[in-house]
């Protein structure tokens, strides 16, 4: 018996492609023109995309300090004990990152030594919602690894400064934060402009306009990774409860309408009726616009033979986010190698260790 799908994503790889072509036409040009004209072009497309047009893109110090103040107390004790998480781990992290020096031969001499970057840019994208861990992720990391100076960039949301995503890149030690989004905010990083200094690294997710102008810029600076939509693959077996499938897959899925949630099960039951429950939920969902869109366009179930077809399919999809729950799911660490994170066990969930834990997929290449 061969895998088969109980649900197929309705969106096909040709339409993704034309998709691709015309968003790398669009950022090209801004990148040209922002080479061109510097910070006249950077406020133009601000205007253009954000409706942004301030005196200053930067934040001054007392600018900073009224955005903070206006962040409830419980937000900012989560983003602080959030931090300290990542900062624990990232810690340990560079401890285990050692130079070395050899004697190869009599007289020869052979070694490396992990010297920090002098400057960074954190992209912290905003969207519809804040995405305070990408700060943590980015600006924090980078600071524990020894980077001299980072620049965060953030846009604004719905025409605001985002206070608790600035309050977040603050505390994570940003040495400037600057209210500044999309592809601009890339170009200006990577080319630098009469205001926004040339950074040597870049790391931060982003939608597609940012990915692709990371991926044009690579090679005037460094870059992390280019990240596409967030996205989730679970393994289960028959034990999983299906109310939860359900859940933690729509919990990706609203990030934005092109975010794949895939599940593959050794049980037909789990996956039918995993599918009722996310209709279910759907109705009620505030979110459902977009996790309706996603889970229609991108949304898969797959139903394996047995779970070692199961793992084999998984390691295919070389999934960003993997969750398994199975009775069994350290298993996996044995059976899999191909993911950004693995999420074990039913009580883990990629909603938590994306936002509060150390999972340090974009910036590992910061020192």
């Amino acid at each position: 018996m061969v895998s088969r799908h109980l649900k197929s994503p309705a969106v096909t790889a040709t339409a993704s492609f034309a998709a691709s072509q015309k968003v790398s036409e669009i950022v090209k040009s801004v990148i040209d023109d922002i080479r061109a004209n510097g910070d006249k072009a950077v406020r133009t497309y601000s205007e253009r995309f954000d409706k942004w047009t301030p005196d200053s893109f930067k934040l001054s110090d007392d600018q900073i300090q009224d955005a903070i103040s206006k962040v409830s107390p419980q937000t900012i004790k989560d983003i602080k004990e959030a931090q300290q998480n990542v900062r624990t781990f990232a810690q340990a992290q560079r401890e285990s990152i050692k130079d070395i020096e050899i004697e190869i031969q009599p007289g020869v001499f052979l070694g490396h030594r992990n010297n920090p970057i002098n400057t960074a840019g954190a992209y912290i994208p905003g969207g519809r919602y804040p995405l305070l861990a990408s700060a943590h992720m980015t600006i924090l990391t980078a600071k524990v690894a020894g980077v001299k100076h980072v620049i965060a960039c953030t846009p604004p949301i719905n025409g605001e400064i985002p206070n608790a995503t600035v309050a977040a890149a603050h505390f994570a030690g940003a040495d400037e934060i600057f209210i500044l989004g999309g592809t601009q905010a890339v170009a200006a990083m990577s080319i630098g402009t009469e205001t926004i200094k040339k950074v040597e690294f870049l790391a931060g997710p982003g939608n597609a306009f940012v990915a692709e102008a990371k991926r044009q810029l690579f090679g005037e600076i460094g870059i992390d990774l280019l990240a596409g939509p967030t996205e989730i693959l679970i393994v289960a077996d028959e034990q999983a409860d299906p109310f939860t499938l359900a859940t933690d897959l729509l919990s990706q899925a609203e990030h934005g309408p092109d975010s794949p949630a895939v599940l593959i099960t050794n049980s037909e039951k789990v996956g039918q009726e995993t599918l009722r429950f996310i209709e279910e939920q759907l109705k009620s969902l505030s979110t459902a616009p977009v996790a309706g869109t996603s889970w229609r366009d991108f949304g898969e179930v797959i139903v394996a033979d047995d779970m070692d077809e199961a793992y084999r399919l998984a390691d295919d999809f070389a999934s960003e986010h993997v969750q398994i729950l199975t009775k069994n799911p350290r298993e996996a660490l044995d059976k899999m190698t191909n993911y950004g994170a693995l999420f074990l066990g039913e009580k883990t969930c990629v909603s938590y260790g994306d936002k509060v834990t150390p999972n340090l997929r974009p910036v590992e290449n910061c020192c």
